[in-house]
């Protein structure tokens, strides 16, 4: 019954967290006079830019910063979802917008691309705690303004670091929770020194054990920078980074699983012991260091005119072990050996995948501002280069020579990627912006080697052999009506585009690689904002041609494939809704209402998963883990030094395969978050705040991810028979995190 009420709480008001309709601010107070970011901030939306975007600030972040990777801190924002490995929001995590997963996402971090050039994706437990040094998010819905690196399908996401503070500070955070969860920080700055520099550093640990078991994650991460202030220029130097060490969770369980040994179950590591003992391999773990330098230019070119330019490279550096049973010797370039009198040619062994890559380039951009016109021109060259290997090393039983750590596989991507953008408003008339944006994007993109894959047809393992060249030209035009102080009007027609992934590549037919997939988005919103009460609503249309997606196909490899379907679409309605009826008390809510179809779907599925395939058409079918309706409901409260928040967050089922199958369905789930803190001062300090965190406060059972798949046999009647099978990511029940934040 409580649940149904604060559903109904939620969908009175229908609807934002964070509406966004004052313009963005770029600049500091580091001096006398005001000096503009040292950032690469050109794609960062405003109110005259026709597109739908939230922004979160440094101090929304901090209530909730205790642990939880920035996915986890996003969540309430309007479309946007969230997954864990682990089931607890620190290690594995990511985050989905309008349905679109994390490869669709772009992630810049002050204008410098953060997505991984080969996967696309972003792997926040890669950069742990980086939340403790961002000055705000901005997060644009659908195609949005034109900006570095990955294209962006669903959303963009542009972090913007701190700047060095004018007075010298120190502070210590630090939190503990169930599941012997904890983070502690350490941050500080110089202050101004000499009238011209600053200086800031933070350390951090995170670790867990996990809600799932044995899902451990310990995590160091830093942040250093230091800034040159002149009259008008900037100068900022920023090294940032991590490491992590994390116990596999992501093989997830099944249901049947879950119901015999428990929702904490993990499956990752188990074998069987010479005994026949169930046992787990210890270092089934993911390991890497990630280190990411800027080096960024500010330069005032008169009163109208700005030069943004940075460059940036970034270092990474890992892998991960896996224990394997019952492994065909020849996939791994080892030869079949002799124990006891009998030929063996499957045998258990552990294995290490690493990867050494490294990013780098310089981005730009050119403003010019004179009140009637803002207009940018910018651009960037980024260049990756990374080695993908592997090793054995262990087999069970083997007889013969093995080298040490013995590799059966390597191969070198290689990805050169620039674009260069124009982008003008121009006010019309009074009220009325006219808005361009015009990118033209080049990608070069090379994978040598051999792959992880053993070819049976030819007896060796695949060669890879990508040599690959896209031209994408991403226009973007809209109008933007300030019809007064309180009422403003958008819409806005942009198109993009999205080159395949490394695993396109790797996974797919080399007689046969998949095309480049396009986007066009329509977007039509209304803003209501004035002392008290905001709210919003954005109509949007993405229109998607050749978009990759799982069909069940598999290459002759046995590797699944994405394969191009030609017509598919998200459509859907965001409702925005805020109010502040007096200072201590202020209620939001969003929700978004989609349909996600793929038209005229046809699955694959195949014998025993590997031979013999059939086909069944669908028809109209929903695009995977895309619910159609999410809600966020939030209700802040501030009275003196105290303060409370409780979020809320409604999702509706999800289908984990494109044929609308209740046997890999992940079910609705509705969670609550409840933060509470009293913030005083003491003797020596200049603030103390102690913090406590409820999560899942009405113990909702839920998962929020897993994966789906299908097969057919034959039974004694000659019938085909389909199989379909389905992993689960379950979540935390309710748990406590208390925190204290000491400032100096």
């Amino acid at each position: 019954m409580k649940k149904i009420f604060l559903v109904a709480t939620a969908l009175v008001g229908v609807v934002s967290y964070g509406v966004c309709v004052e313009r963005i601010t770029q600049t500091d107070t580091l001096k006398s006079v005001v000096l503009e970011e040292v950032s690469v901030v050109a794609s960062r939306a405003t109110e005259k830019t026709p597109v739908a975007f939230t922004n979160v600030t440094s101090e929304e972040l901090a209530k909730k910063n205790i642990g939880q990777d920035i996915p986890y801190l996003l969540s309430v924002t309007p479309s946007v979802i969230t997954t864990s490995d682990a089931g607890a929001g620190i290690g594995y995590t990511s985050l989905r917008v309008r349905g679109t997963d994390g490869s669709r996402v772009n992630v810049t971090a002050n204008g410098v691309p953060v997505n991984d050039s080969e996967s696309h994706n972003v792997y926040w437990v890669n950069m742990p705690d980086l939340a403790s040094s961002v000055k705000d998010v901005q997060i644009q819905r659908g195609a949005g303004t034109s900006t570095n690196g990955a294209g962006a399908f669903g959303a963009s996401i542009n972090l913007l670091t701190s700047s060095p503070s004018r007075n010298s500070y120190a502070q210590v955070d630090g939190s503990y929770g169930m599941y012997n969860t904890h983070k502690e920080t350490l941050r500080v700055g110089t202050g101004l020194v000499g009238n011209h520099w600053a200086f800031d550093a933070r350390l951090s640990n995170i670790g867990t054990d996990g809600y799932i078991d044995r899902a451990e994650a310990n995590l160091y991460s830093y942040f250093a920078q230091a800034g040159y202030y002149g009259d008008n220029t900037m100068i900022r130097l920023l090294m940032f980074g991590g490491s992590e060490k994390t116990y596999h969770a992501w093989d997830y369980a099944s249901k049947e699983d879950m119901a015999k040994y428990g929702r904490r179950y993990n499956p990752c590591g188990l074998y069987y012991d010479n005994e026949g003992n169930v046992a787990y391999y210890d270092n089934q773990t993911d390991n890497y260091i990630q280190h990411n330098f800027q080096i960024h230019l500010n330069r005032r070119l008169g009163d109208n005119w700005r030069l943004n330019a940075a460059l940036h490279y970034t270092k990474g550096d890992g892998y991960y072990e896996q224990y394997k049973t019952d492994r065909t010797l020849c996939e791994y370039g080892l030869d079949d050996f002799v124990l006891n009198g009998e030929d063996v040619s499957e045998s258990d062994l552990i294995r290490k995948k690493a990867m050494d890559n490294g990013f780098g380039g310089g981005v730009f951009s050119l403003l010019y501002n004179n009140g009637r016109v803002d207009a940018v021109v910018g651009g960037a060259l980024n260049q990756y280069s990374g080695w993908h290997f592997g090793e054995v090393l262990w087999v069970r039983n083997y007889v013969g020579a093995i080298e040490p750590n013995h590799e059966y596989y390597r191969n070198k991507g290689k990805k050169t990627d620039g674009n260069i953008y124009a982008r003008t408003n121009i006010d019309l008339a009074k009220g009325v912006t006219a808005y361009a944006d015009l990118q033209y994007r080049h990608i070069k993109y090379t994978i040598d080697g051999v792959s992880d894959t053993y070819d049976w047809n030819v007896g060796e393992m695949q060669k890879l052999a990508v040599d690959e060249s896209f031209d994408f030209f991403n226009p973007k035009v809209g109008l933007n009506w300030k019809i007064n102080t309180n009422n403003r009007i958008f819409a806005s027609l942009s198109v993009a585009h999205k080159e395949p992934t490394r695993d396109n590549y790797t996974d797919g037919d080399p007689k046969d690689y998949p095309s480049a997939e396009k986007l066009v988005d329509y977007e039509l919103g209304y803003n209501f904002g004035n002392s008290w009460i905001n709210a919003a609503v954005n109509l949007y249309f993405m229109d998607y041609t050749d978009q990759l997606v799982l069909t069940g196909q598999l290459s002759d490899t046995g590797n699944a494939m994405s394969v191009n379907v030609p017509d598919s679409y998200r459509a859907g309605v965001e409702l925005m809704f805020g109010v502040r009826p007096c200072e201590w008390l202020e209620w939001n809510v969003n929700a978004t209402l989609s349909r996600n179809r793929i038209k005229n779907f046809t699955e694959m599925i195949y014998e025993d998963g590997w031979t013999n395939p059939i086909s069944i058409y669908h028809g109209d079918v929903p695009i995977a883990f895309s619910p159609d309706v999410t809600l966020n409901n939030i209700v802040n409260f501030t009275w003196r030094g105290f303060d409370a928040s409780l979020q809320s967050q409604y999702v509706s089922k999800q289908y984990m395969s494109n044929v609308k199958s209740d046997e890999q369905l992940l079910d609705a789930y509705f969670v609550s978050n409840l933060h509470i803190g009293y913030t005083f001062k003491l003797p020596s300090v200049k603030q103390m705040r102690l913090g406590l965190s409820v999560f899942n406060i009405f113990n909702e059972e839920y998962e929020n991810n897993g994966y789906a798949g299908a097969g057919y046999y034959v039974d004694d009647n000659g019938e085909k028979q389909i199989y379909r099978y389905a992993g689960y990511a379950a979540q935390a029940p309710i748990n406590v995190m208390g925190s204290v934040s000491l400032k100096f």
